[in-house]
């Protein structure tokens, strides 16, 4: 296919009183900001969603388009991590992906995310405090969780430490960075900065050409189906949009029992040149669709696609992923990319696995200002 255009925060009082250990230094953002202002709400979205139980997720009227997206997550994770690599999870949301590195017996795992409520939904899990968790054995890597807005903070200087990590993951979020260009531009900066050469970058994040394919084909600014819809504002009425402002394109998102707030096209061909602007190449690039055609044909892929059910196991009784489902899936695409230079040991330090803990509590939580 051409390329083209291509989880209200609800605070605990224990996060209220924990001390901010960190002030960025990007002098140039505010949280008075526009930008700010509209990532707070998409955190605040985010962070208000409660965790589901195991009856209430099966109910959910995209189930199997959420287990084909974790299926998509676990096959790129079992791709490019290594055992004892250290994993920057960028986005990390409520830690739906700690299973996944688990079984890819990484050594070090920081998750940071712009939403104290999603960040502590994090930590119980990753602790096993939850009812739903208190059989499982604990996480086998230690962990670190900061609360951060990974498109304004300097977590380049902040992590210097830490760095450098082996992989950057970035599920379902990156998109949002792309409101302004001086967003775009840190989060691509943080990554480039806190990877080893030859590190990967993976995630996933909304096809812009086949978003506005579909809107063009569309009679109005609306398009969608029984689970999503996708609505663009009268100033995109010509459906057309000027190469020279790639950045700031937005529209909103509807996704039954998932999404629903203010998303930005990335225009992939400029997400290309821009993260090659920061050493990181791309590997590879496919829309949904084409991921799971490649790697559905792979026997053990093909036996975790049945184990976790998006397609069904065969059987009469299994309900299997709708067809509105498959044509919602159509709209995101993977990513692959590698930091540039002679590639080093994914051997790790024992000193940088020491500051991570294997059990978190809420004073550990690590929250970043964005203010200064």
């Amino acid at each position: 296919m051409k390329r083209g255009y291509e989880d209200l925060a609800s605070a605990s009082h224990a996060f209220s009183q924990v001390k901010r250990k960190w002030n960025s230094l990007d002098e140039s953002s505010s949280l008075d900001d526009e930008s700010t202002r509209k990532a707070r709400r998409v955190a605040e979205h985010y962070s208000s969603r409660s965790n589901q139980t195991l009856e209430e997720r099966e109910a959910s009227p995209i189930i199997h388009l959420k287990k084909l997206n974790n299926w998509i997550k676990s096959v790129l994770i079992q791709r490019y991590a290594r055992r004892g690599d250290a994993v920057l999870d960028l986005a990390c949301g409520k830690g739906g992906d700690l299973i996944k590195w688990d079984k890819a017996q990484i050594g070090y795992y920081v998750g940071v995310d712009i939403a104290e409520g999603s960040i502590r939904d994090c930590r119980t899990r990753y602790n096993g405090d939850a009812d739903q968790q208190q059989h499982r054995k604990k996480f086998s890597f230690p962990a670190r969780l900061i609360c951060a807005d990974c498109y304004e903070a300097h977590l380049d200087q902040y992590l210097s430490n830490a760095a450098p990590f082996d992989l950057c993951s970035c599920q379902f979020a990156l998109h949002y960075s792309w409101s302004t260009e001086a967003r775009a531009r840190r989060a691509l900066s943080n990554v480039s900065a806190l990877l080893r050469p030859g590190g990967y970058f993976i995630g996933t994040m909304p096809d812009a050409n086949v978003i506005i394919k579909k809107l063009r084909d569309a009679e109005g600014l609306t398009f969608g189906n029984s689970v999503y819809w996708i609505s663009f504002d009268e100033e995109y009425a010509q459906k057309k949009f000027k190469s020279s402002s790639p950045f700031g394109i937005q529209y909103k998102f509807h996704l039954e029992d998932a999404v629903d707030c203010p998303e930005w096209i990335v225009p992939f061909n400029v997400f290309r040149s821009l993260a090659e602007e920061y050493d990181l190449k791309l590997v590879s690039v496919k829309n949904f669709h084409a991921f799971v055609d490649e790697f559905l044909k792979i026997p053990e892929f093909t036996d975790l696609m049945r184990r976790l059910g998006a397609l069904g196991d065969g059987n009469q009784d299994r309900s299997t992923l709708s067809s509105d489902e498959w044509e919602a899936a159509y709209l995101y695409l993977t990513f692959v990319l590698q930091k540039g230079g002679e590639s080093t040991t994914r051997n790790r330090k024992q000193s940088c696995h020491n500051k991570g803990k294997m059990y978190i509590t809420e004073e550990d939580i690590e929250i970043l200002d964005n203010d200064i």
